[in-house]
């Protein structure tokens, strides 16, 4: 079985702004993160994204912006050696379209479990909001809760010494 970091996007990846985020000009990578991706990289864990995109639902933004703005992501990520191995959203908001997959639910870690064998007690979920943590701590995956905007290096002791 494999092990995986899955990492919530908007305040762990990027600055989170306060509201949506789905403009690539307005994108911008938290401090070391690269960097302490790669070390968790290089310790053999899978990286996986997990992020609700409610905007999509309230209609702020489209499909199409999120996917652009992955896509470019992505390849930020390619180009200074860091391997996503898998994205997973909800383009759901309760206030227009209830859905599990939406943190605190834990549907879309539940599908990267299975997709990917990954063993939920060597795992670990990163996020800035107490949903993210649930949303892990539901199929056993232990959560660590960082400062929205912050550098990932303060927690990687956490992840790499277990």
């Amino acid at each position: 079985m494999n092990k995986a970091v899955f990492l919530d996007r908007d305040g762990v990846i990027n600055r989170d702004p306060g509201d949506y985020t789905y403009n690539w000009r307005e994108f911008e990578f938290n401090p070391d993160l690269v960097e302490t991706l790669k070390e968790f990289q290089s310790a053999g864990y899978l990286l996986i994204i997990i992020t609700n995109q409610g905007g999509i639902a309230k209609g702020l933004y489209t499909l199409d912006d999120y996917k652009e703005l992955t896509t470019n992501m992505l390849e930020v990520f390619d180009q200074n050696g860091v391997e996503i191995t898998d994205v997973f959203f909800s383009p759901h908001h309760d206030d227009v379209s209830r859905s599990i997959t939406r943190k605190p639910d834990s549907l879309l870690l539940e599908r990267a479990i299975y997709k990917h064998n990954i063993d939920p007690e060597a795992s670990f979920m990163i996020g800035d909001r107490e949903r993210d943590i649930f949303a892990g701590n539901k199929v056993g995956v232990q959560g660590i809760l960082v400062e929205a905007n912050s550098s990932l290096s303060l927690i990687k002791h956490k992840v790499l010494n277990g």
